[in-house]
């Protein structure tokens, strides 16, 4: 077997480990999971379990969200 990464399963995170990835209290994920607003995340019987992949895309979203209004308002 290799170990390429492409074929490995993404790594799931809890939402204590999700929160200090995002250097963000628990409570702010917990609210923006309440808004839907925050990163993709599911449960998985009693816990909420994130997709390193899906926050490392929702990271680079809301960097390209503050990036681009700026932007524009150069012009």
């Amino acid at each position: 077997m290799s170990d390429d990464p492409a074929r490995r399963e993404p790594e799931l995170l809890t939402i204590t480990e999700a929160a200090e990835l995002l250097r963000a209290p628990v409570a702010t994920l917990r609210y923006w999971r309440h808004l839907g607003t925050g990163p993709r995340s599911f449960r998985l019987g009693r816990r909420v379990l994130y997709r390193s992949d899906h926050l490392r895309s929702w990271i680079d979203a809301q960097h390209d969200d503050q990036v681009s209004p700026s932007a524009g308002a150069r012009r």
